[in-house]
């Protein structure tokens, strides 16, 4: 890389790590003129900073590059793989529990209970006959 890195870009340990998992080039299409690992700081620029996609600086790859892969890898399950990968390996080397979890812990208050919901689900007001005049 011969720029000044982001605090959101890849290490050479975490970009070995994700690298075999990155889809190759599609069969008959064009070669890919960008570096994937670029492509990727692009996009962790962009998660991180919480800027929108145009925002992505100019010595990372044009953001519709950035967004092309981001799409197609939310598509083709890239993600998930990356996020299983990643899952599995910091509960085995570091908090040294199996990768499966053995159990779930789910907020009450966050889970929907009925169906009802919305405004047909508050009470209408009550008009006040003093307040109206009547």
């Amino acid at each position: 890389m011969a720029r000044k890195p982001y605090p959101s870009d890849l290490s050479d340990a975490q970009w070995e790590l994700i690298k075999p998992h990155i889809p190759p080039e599609r069969w008959g299409g064009r070669t890919r003129s960008v570096e994937m690992r670029e492509v990727l700081n692009g996009i962790f620029y962009l998660l991180r900073n919480g800027c929108a996609w145009r925002a992505i600086p100019h010595d990372l790859p044009n953001w519709g590059t950035c967004r092309h892969y981001f799409d197609r890898f939310s598509r083709d399950g890239t993600w998930t793989l990356i996020h299983e990968l990643l899952r599995d390996r910091v509960r085995d080397r570091v908090l040294h529990r199996n990768p499966e979890p053995s159990a779930a812990v789910v907020d009450s208050q966050s889970v929907k209970t009925t169906e009802k919901g919305g405004s047909r689900a508050l009470m209408p007001a009550r008009k006040s006959r003093a307040a109206s005049g009547i």
